[in-house]
């Protein structure tokens, strides 16, 4: 599985360092998947929930 990349999330992974990529594209999703992978090497798409949660929130 690939971590979906919405607007919430990329704020927060961009923010966090998990993405380097100017753009938010295909590749996004995948430097951002691999790079969950560094937390989780078999789960690393459950931090999705997490990361939109923080781009909802106004003050993050």
């Amino acid at each position: 599985m690939v971590c979906p990349c919405d607007l919430h999330v990329d704020r927060v992974a961009r923010k966090l360092g998990l993405i380097k990529r100017k753009q938010t594209d295909w590749q996004t999703a995948i430097e951002l998947t691999e790079n969950l992978k560094k937390l989780d090497p078999f789960d690393p798409v459950k931090y999705d929930f997490a990361l939109f949660g923080l781009g909802v929130e106004e003050n993050f």
